[in-house]
């Protein structure tokens, strides 16, 4: 399927690099539009993919959309393409945060017929371990559910959600990665305080996530219990859980996701 990506920025450079190293479209069927010019131009070329001179121009030619541009611009982006979309009737995807499936069908003024899906990926897409969830309108076929799904399934894993808990999904999903590389610089400071160099701190606490983020999904344990096997009575590890605790770990964590929650409800 011909897909036009309109925005060029690191998320639909993170999908479209993940996609053509996974051999899911081929160059030559992929397109992209930006407002920044040398940006698309430099992307395009690096990439052997065509550039758009206006979001018009793609619309025209492809057979999907995606939609990657921050929201606050859609209110002016998406009237201008109201006629040739409702004329060709493309499949367009939004991976905005906060604009609703209703937002996206009135901005298009698309009467609850043209087929519009929500995803939320995550900026790990560009090393094929996204986590993604997705959502359609009454519009969606199950042919352009599947689609998307294995899109977005040859970046890393996906889910089908309720659009209620977007907000809530991209909070733990897709804000979640800037507290993770947050987690493992203070981590790696610590022991650079402990006397291990950057390099050597940094590499040992990267794997160490990554190592414990696998084995929470090939064990299928609750994280809560695979911690309580790591430490053992008046240990090192535990202590450590405990100073973690006594500085408000878990609460700052938490209150991470809701002001994450809170501020994706605002942009819709």
């Amino acid at each position: 399927m011909r897909t036009g990506f309109i925005g060029a920025g690191n998320m639909a450079q993170a999908i479209i690099k993940g996609m053509l190293a996974r051999n899911f479209l081929r160059a030559e069927d992929i397109a992209a539009a930006d407002k920044d010019g040398d940006k698309l131009r430099r992307f395009c070329a690096a990439h052997d993919i065509r550039p758009q001179a206006s979001n018009e121009e793609l619309a025209a030619g492809v057979e999907a959309i995606v939609l990657a541009v921050k929201p606050s611009q859609f209110s002016d982006m998406l009237p201008p393409l109201r006629a040739i979309v409702r004329e060709r009737r493309p499949l367009v995807i939004s991976i905005a945060a906060g604009v609703t499936l209703d937002t996206l069908d009135m901005l298009l003024d698309g009467r609850g017929e043209l087929p519009l899906i929500r995803v939320m990926p995550n900026v790990n897409a560009q090393i094929g371990l996204s986590m993604s969830a997705l959502c359609g309108n009454r519009a969606v076929t199950p042919a352009h559910l599947e689609w998307t799904e294995s899109l977005f399934a040859a970046l890393g894993r996906t889910l089908r959600l309720e659009e209620s808990l977007f907000a809530a999904f991209s909070a733990v999903a897709c804000a979640s990665p800037a507290f993770t590389f947050m987690f493992i610089e203070a981590l790696a400071r610590g022991g650079l305080k402990a006397g291990l160099s950057k390099q050597e701190a940094v590499l040992a606490a990267a794997q160490a996530v990554l190592g414990s983020a696998g084995l929470v999904l090939e064990s299928g344990q609750a994280p809560c219990l695979l911690a309580d096997t790591v430490c053992s009575p008046g240990g090192t590890t535990i202590a450590g859980v405990a100073a973690l605790e006594e500085s408000g770990f878990t609460a700052a964590l938490m209150r991470a996701v809701e002001a994450a929650v809170n501020r994706d409800k605002e942009l819709g």
